[in-house]
């Protein structure tokens, strides 16, 4: 796990009920930079989400790291999304083949708060920046 999720998880660690970690997801969310129009294309839309969510996957390769951007047009999973963004950006692909994101969301006592769409949104998510890092390695 690297410093910039430990940093952007704390809040949520130390809430005190779904209410207060709701409430830090939507901050999270509300901190993510937009995602500039440019990169809101097709081939960046993650199947299997419910909401439209856009992860933009580039590879560094002078830093051997993934880079990574997102947007979403619901609050909620846009929260949910800057976690995921946090966690692997920056990582080397082998880095983030290691991650396993549930583990980590599941630690966070999120899991048993997420719709069932929800859930497999974040899935999808996760599954695409794992397939891009399988392609780099």
């Amino acid at each position: 796990m690297n410093s910039t999720f430990k940093a952007v998880t704390k809040d949520i660690e130390i809430a005190a009920g779904w209410q207060q970690k709701y409430r830090q997801i939507m901050l999270l969310g509300k901190q993510l930079p937009a995602m500039p129009d440019a990169l809101k294309v097709d081939d960046a839309l993650v199947k299997g989400c419910e909401s439209k969510v856009w992860l933009y996957i580039e590879f560094d390769h002078s830093e051997n790291s993934l880079v990574l951007a997102g947007d979403s047009d619901t609050r909620i999973v846009k929260g949910l999304l800057a976690l995921i963004l946090a966690l692997y950006n920056g990582l080397t692909p082998e880095q983030a083949a290691q991650i396993n994101a549930y583990d980590e969301f599941e630690r966070l006592g999120l899991i048993n708060h997420l719709s069932p769409s929800r859930g497999n949104g974040i899935k999808a998510m996760v599954d695409k920046i794992q397939t891009m890092a399988e392609q780099k390695r």
